[in-house]
């Protein structure tokens, strides 16, 4: 006997998921350290820099509430080991960043259009930032499990159609032939004709 399907579970992940994106998006805007050369101002390293990546999962992370609506059965699996296997991807470009920001970033530039490769040695002051990428990823990694083990609780978008259109025919003629249309059949064949219609 199969488990009843829950609303409420599609509910959260979809929840779960606009979360996650929000937060990896969040953690790309902000700064993550800063670089303080000798005399100068500090050089602050976005997320975005440290961790490219985060903004095109952000918008998966997105698109993962549609497709976990709009699928079912095997391709609504596909998607939770997809948004799972993205969190790992999150996860791994985060580490490097805490270890060695300047590293972390190898040969991208700043907006400046200084190389992050110049900055190297110099002494860096770390923020917590990394830390809400890492509860993007967490939060984004749940929900992937949930969607991929959890597939035959979740509903289906249009089942409740799906079902209705095998019922018995409709006790209202005008609903019937609708149905029929539906169906792809005439409506108008094999149906009684009255005095008044034309020949």
């Amino acid at each position: 006997m199969s488990a009843p399907r829950s609303p409420r579970l599609l509910g959260a992940v979809c929840a779960a998921l606009a979360l996650a994106a929000a937060a990896l998006w969040g953690a790309a805007a902000l700064t993550w350290a800063e670089v303080a050369p000798p005399g100068r101002a500090p050089v602050a390293l976005e997320g975005a820099v440290l961790a490219p990546s985060l903004t095109g999962i952000a918008l998966l992370a997105l698109a993962g509430v549609a497709g976990a609506v709009a699928v079912s059965g095997v391709p609504r699996r596909v998607l939770g080991l997809l948004l799972a296997a993205a969190a790992v991807v999150v996860a791994v470009a985060v580490v490097p960043a805490l270890v060695d920001p300047v590293a972390a970033a190898g040969g991208a530039t700043l907006p400046s259009g200084q190389a992050v490769a110049d900055l190297a040695g110099l002494p860096v002051s770390r923020t917590a930032a990394p830390a809400l990428a890492g509860a993007g990823a967490l939060v984004l990694l749940g929900a992937g499990i949930v969607v991929l083990l959890r597939e035959p609780r979740l509903p289906r978008f249009g089942a409740r159609y799906a079902t209705g259109a095998r019922r018995g025919p409709a006790a209202d003629p005008d609903r019937r032939a609708w149905d029929d249309l539906d169906e792809g059949r005439d409506p108008t064949i094999g149906r009684p004709t009255g005095r008044g219609d034309d020949s």
